[in-house]
């Protein structure tokens, strides 16, 4: 990372696709140490395979709680880890008033307690690198959906706050040691929002998306948003809720159930 010579330990979750494969290749490129995690074991190994010497495959689900602890004991050679970067997550809408909460379940299990599972893993580990130059730290990527509510986001939108409060929470207790930021990026070309019947505005590709998180995640805030266009308009809609769940909304679901 730029200001940083020494490589650095990372551990990165959601490696095997979109936005958490890009992190990983460059973080690599950089020449840090990178271990990446994901339930694709193939995947992983051909991540690995453009990188062999920085990228460290090791596969697991995050929502397994007892694989998840011993995981990071498994990587031969690691003293200590400098970043975990929480990336893994799942997407799923629900489809009102048919409330399917195994559907919620799921969500939250990858995308909430997965996140908890490898901070709960990673943190005897970062502590051990406590007091060196560069200050260990945890990066969760969040979304923009948190800002306001959105339709059928009943599971993934809850998934992502309870996410970020968790993230806020434990900056309470262990910030003092280990920096912990939270990203919200919008829409980014993976595999799940291909699968999305609706307009997404400012579409950014992975890679870029990538480059925004690992080229800031130096600057020590508390969280930071991109694209700034969608961050701004929904922040304008949260500070007038009356339009957003009123007109807007009405529109926005006019347009969705002409285009489905």
């Amino acid at each position: 990372m730029k200001g940083h010579q020494k490589t650095l330990n990372c551990w990165v979750t959601g490696a095997s696709s979109g936005l958490g494969r890009e992190i990983v290749l460059q973080l690599a490129k950089k020449g840090h140490r990178v271990y990446a995690t994901a339930r694709d074991a193939a995947a992983l190994d051909a991540l690995s395979a453009a990188y062999p010497a920085c990228i460290v495959p090791l596969a697991c689900d995050v929502t397994d709680e007892q694989a998840m602890s011993g995981l990071l004991a498994q990587a031969e050679g690691l003293q200590h880890l400098d970043v975990l970067i929480l990336s893994a997550g799942i997407c799923e809408y629900v489809d009102v008033p048919d409330i399917d909460t195994s559907l919620i379940r799921r969500v939250m299990e990858t995308n909430f307690f997965g996140a908890v599972n490898a901070c709960k893993a990673a943190l005897p580990w970062l502590k051990k690198a406590v007091g060196s130059e560069f200050k260990p730290r945890i990066i969760g990527i969040s979304s923009l959906s948190t800002v306001t509510g959105f339709p059928r986001n009943e599971a993934y939108g809850s998934s992502k706050a309870a996410f970020e409060y968790f993230l806020d929470a434990l900056r309470c207790d262990i910030g003092h040691q280990i920096q912990i930021t939270t990203v919200r990026p919008g829409f980014i070309q993976t595999a799940l929002t291909a699968k999305n019947d609706f307009p997404m505005p400012f579409l950014m590709q992975a890679d870029e998306a990538a480059n925004q998180v690992v080229s800031r995640v130096e600057q020590g805030r508390l969280r930071f948003a991109f694209p700034w266009q969608l961050d701004w308009m929904l922040g304008i809609a949260r500070m007038f809720p009356r339009l957003w769940y009123g007109p807007v909304m009405r529109q926005l679901l006019q347009k969705s159930r002409t285009n489905t």
